[in-house]
């Protein structure tokens, strides 16, 4: 078994169109200034007509392999957690390896929402500690092609990303995932939902547009929801890396809304000055925000170490989950 695992190299790409809150506001109605104070979101970036999931994970994924600084024939597994996949059938990971030149890995999608990357990142480093090879965890959506535009709740919040980090063996046993804990409740399965296009309700001609897009039936719970499912996981996963909020360095929450992570922060006890935050300038693109945010945060000032990062996320399922990483 790997001692430990590093996080190598990190990666993220947006398209290239920007959408400033005052478009939305304009087409909901609503005054200027209202989405900012609600959820700390300034503008987003969404796709264009001819973008594609795969294209932008594979973008991503290259620039993470670069910043590793490794030979990505040394990928041995690639790990896309999305939602919103290029197609039902195939998954789209295989031609993110292809895209990638790497014809010998493995490459499966995972979906668990906003909280997925989180599930791909426990399952890669379990796989680096028992094989010793490195693998490419990418985390990508278009959530603009499953907005809602006239459904408040979703149609101010969502956007498109992707990000990415590869992981690798390390001999430091303090590197990689120290404590980690993933949680699901599934009594709260249909706060955000989809509702066509599953085996439950596949597509066909009495299936209308508005049921292939996504709604939040409750607001106020899912944000009850996330801030508890959120908090809860962090407090487990420092505990079980035998640290308190005062150790951690950077906390990087999954960008849902700037409310719930800072409520989240402020219950755990973590210094507001360690929230590294994305979602002024990008939106929330789901699963992706983290290592979104994790690329950002890293090329202002790279991680260093012995610092020790907290992530979090909670979404649909509901789906949620924390881990405490070492470097």
């Amino acid at each position: 078994m790997t001692p430990g695992v590093r996080l190598a190299g990190f990666g993220h790409a947006v398209p290239a169109r920007i959408v400033l809150n005052a478009e939305i506001e304009a087409d909901l109605g609503l005054e200027p200034g209202w989405i900012e104070r609600r959820t700390g979101i300034r503008a987003r970036r969404w796709a264009g007509p001819d973008d594609r999931l795969s294209a932008l994970a594979t973008e991503a994924g290259r620039h993470a392999i670069a910043d590793a600084g490794i030979d990505p024939a040394e990928i041995a597994l690639v790990l896309l957690a999305t939602s919103t996949p290029d197609h039902l059938l195939p998954p789209s990971a295989p031609l993110v390896a292809h895209g990638l030149g790497l014809p010998q890995a493995g490459a499966i999608d995972l979906a668990g929402a906003c909280a997925g990357f989180l599930y791909a990142l426990a399952l890669a480093d379990g796989f680096v500690r028992a094989q010793g090879r490195p693998v490419l965890v990418v985390a990508a959506n278009l959530l603009s092609r499953r907005i809602n535009r006239a459904e408040r709740a979703s149609a101010i919040l969502f956007a498109d990303a992707a990000g990415a980090v590869v992981l690798t063996p390390s001999e430091n046993p303090a590197a990689g995932l120290l404590g980690v804990d993933l949680a699901s409740d599934g009594s709260r399965y249909g706060i955000v939902r989809i509702d066509a296009g599953g085996s439950a309700k596949p597509f066909g001609p009495d299936v209308a547009v508005e049921e292939t897009l996504m709604t939040i039936a409750d607001g106020k719970q899912l944000f009850a929801e996330a801030v508890r499912l959120m908090t809860g996981c962090s407090a487990r996963a420092l505990e079980r890396a035998g640290l308190k909020a005062e150790a951690v360095s950077r906390f990087v929450p999954h960008q849902a809304n700037a409310r719930i992570f800072d409520l989240v922060g402020r219950s755990l006890g973590v210094d507001d000055a360690a929230v590294v935050r994305s979602i002024a300038d990008y939106g929330n693109s789901s699963a992706a925000t983290i290592p979104l945010s994790l690329s950002l945060s890293h090329a202002q000032r790279p991680f260093a170490p012995g610092e020790r990062i907290l992530l979090a996320a909670a979404g649909a399922g509901l789906t949620g989950g924390a881990a405490v990483v070492g470097f």
